[in-house]
């Protein structure tokens, strides 16, 4: 397959159980679509839940350096989303956050609404995307990521956060209590965005919806019958 083609049905999840609208699962750095299992088991009775791994994670291809930029993502993304019948929910952890962001930019007459659990907008200063990408780097270094990957989860603009106003589609906040980087981002979010609830569940770290992923449940689902 060449490096900048889109996602395979290899990568994907796609539930039929459910006929509310389509679910969107988006995992996080280091992670894989199987990190939402606890989550989708309970959703799909009554949503069409869809999860991926992003290139280099799970199952997903693994692609030579210089394929991994922010534009491979959201081009895998945008073939994700064309399983699903549009107006469909975007949910996504950490860095299938800030992507769900992006494609909501990029696409916002497609997107219902928005889950945002444990991410972040990116960021506006210079030396806070150093001091981001670094810790980036030495998370690479701890952990088996194929070559070149770790860009993926790197910034170097501030689209996102510059056009955060741009995203009016109704959206959830979800961070865990101890999760207190993210605990703040929440705050950016709902001085920014059209933010209907934010949720913090105690006693949960950055993986909230692997560590509690019933208390996540239950926030989404008020938020989705009242859209």
């Amino acid at each position: 397959m060449p490096p900048n083609s889109p996602i395979t049905p290899a990568r994907l999840d796609v539930g039929n159980r459910g006929h509310g609208p389509s679910l969107v699962f988006t995992h996080g750095w280091t992670d894989h679509l199987g990190s939402w299992t606890g989550m989708v088991d309970d959703l799909s009775a009554d949503f069409r839940c869809i999860s991926w791994s992003i290139r280099a994670h799970g199952n997903s291809e693994v692609t030579p350096p210089g394929t991994y930029s922010r534009e491979h993502a959201l081009t895998d993304m945008r073939s994700v989303a064309d399983l699903a019948e549009a107006p469909y929910v975007l949910i996504g952890h950490s860095l299938g956050g800030y992507l769900s962001l992006a494609h909501t930019l990029r696409y916002p007459d497609e997107v219902r609404a928005l889950v945002l659990v444990g991410a972040g907008p990116g960021f506006s200063k210079p030396e806070a995307m150093e001091q981001w990408n670094a810790m980036v780097d030495r998370s690479a270094a701890r952990n088996p990521v194929p070559e070149g990957a770790e860009v993926i989860s790197k910034h170097y603009d501030s689209w996102v956060i510059d056009n955060l106003a741009g995203i009016t589609v109704p959206a959830l906040v979800v961070v865990g209590e101890e999760d207190k980087q993210f605990v703040a981002s929440a705050a950016v979010f709902e001085k920014r965005m059209n933010v209907r609830a934010r949720v913090v569940v105690p006693d949960a770290g950055h993986s909230v919806h692997r560590q509690k992923p019933a208390d996540v449940v239950a926030a989404i689902r008020p938020f989705l019958e009242g859209l």
